[in-house]
């Protein structure tokens, strides 16, 4: 096996690409609301990222219901439906093979408010306050006193 060329070790940009067009693909479907699923049909289901495996054998798509709530059943109604998903994505998107579907939850939406509650702590705030105190040069403290 080849040793990764690419700086970084990321996603190649082949890989971000076919991403994209699952997951337009996938969020199309699910909106359609045509589910045999009645899981599926109860919920508004986004679909934020799809990351591809690096043979594009394998998309694992993060999804979401509106709401964030009934999460785990959602999960396995998309698992139990993965098939016939991959079908309709199959037919709105042109590849050579169409990906496996597997589906996780999305915990962007999680890290980005414990990130926000994070920078709104006492000691955050303490830090950056301290830190715009200690900014200001000497010369500006003189002219400003003047």
């Amino acid at each position: 096996m080849k040793p990764d060329t690419r700086t970084g070790g990321g996603p190649s940009q082949r890989m971000l690409r076919v991403g994209e067009l699952v997951r337009h693909a996938l969020a199309d479907v699910l909106s359609r609301g045509d589910h045999i699923d009645p899981v599926l049909a109860g919920h508004i289901i986004t679909v934020p990222e799809v990351r591809m495996s690096p043979d594009l054998k394998i998309a694992t798509c993060y999804v979401m219901p509106l709401g964030g709530k009934d999460i785990t059943p959602v999960i396995k109604a998309l698992a139990d439906n993965a098939r016939r998903l991959r079908g309709e994505v199959a037919r709105r998107v042109e590849l050579k093979s169409v990906p496996e579907l597997r589906f996780r939850k999305d915990t962007s939406f999680d890290e980005g408010a414990r990130m926000d509650a994070l920078l709104r702590s006492p000691q955050v705030q303490r830090d950056l306050d301290g830190e715009d105190a200690s900014d200001q040069n000497p010369t500006d403290k003189e002219t400003d006193a003047e």
